[in-house]
């Protein structure tokens, strides 16, 4: 066996999956307009295209998990609005969130696989 064998295979993602994997990043801000659509519409797209496509599974895999992450740090910061100290926090996480999901298509887009930073790993 030679020693090119036992290499792995790189491939680059096709057009149609960076196109499937960006959709899924995008798909977050249905959640403007539909309570917890933030978290749904990614689900479908990746329950639907998990199996077919890699970068869609992992991507939508870390898109679910910070969208998770975020809702519950939308819930936390929204009941210390109470005594005021979380209404600059919500302020903060919604740039945060809509800033970090832009750039996150866009390396999707470029066929690399983006971490999101304060991520909560629940999805495996």
């Amino acid at each position: 066996m030679s020693e090119e064998s036992t290499q792995p295979i790189e491939t680059t993602p096709s057009k149609d999956e960076r196109t499937w994997a960006m959709l899924c990043h995008f798909s977050t801000f249905i959640g403007f307009i539909f309570p917890l659509g933030n978290i749904i519409a990614p689900l479908i797209i990746w329950l639907s295209k998990r199996d077919d496509l890699p970068l869609v599974a992992d991507q939508g895999r870390e898109v679910l998990n910070f969208q998770i992450s975020m809702t519950i740090y939308f819930i936390t910061s929204a009941i210390f609005s109470i005594i005021l100290i979380g209404i600059p926090f919500l302020i903060g996480l919604g740039i945060f969130d809509f800033i970090i999901t832009i750039v996150a298509a866009i390396s999707a887009n470029d066929g690399k696989s983006y971490r999101y930073p304060i991520n909560l790993r629940l999805i495996k």
